[in-house]
């Protein structure tokens, strides 16, 4: 009688203990805990002191671009032209032909 391998569960054994060995492996390769400082990695990760003065200068900054902005020739310009249409428009309702060619003027 000749000797017959049962070759699909010898497959399946190898690909078992391959597969154990491998969760093995990925166990010890996690690091342990033990000794770390946790105090200090906190203290690695607290930029909220450099966040709030980001914060600052670019608060700062806005506001200077608004001032700017605000008080730019090109602003007082639109303010006086509107001014003036509101006044025209003022005259207009009241009935004032004096005071229309005025404002138009």
């Amino acid at each position: 009688m000749s000797v017959t391998r049962l070759k699909r569960k010898h497959r399946k054994n190898i690909a078992r203990a391959n597969n154990k060995q491998r969760v093995i492996k990925n166990m010890l390769r996690t690091p342990v805990l033990k000794n770390v400082d946790l105090e200090e990695l906190k203290s690695r990760f607290s930029t909220t002191t450099k966040v709030a003065a980001v914060i600052d200068q670019v608060k700062h900054a806005a506001a200077d671009a608004v001032d700017a902005v605000a008080h730019s020739s090109v602003v007082e310009k639109v303010k006086e032209a509107a001014s003036d249409a509101v006044a025209a428009v003022k005259h207009a309702v009241t009935g004032d032909d004096a005071t229309t060619e005025e404002a138009a003027a």
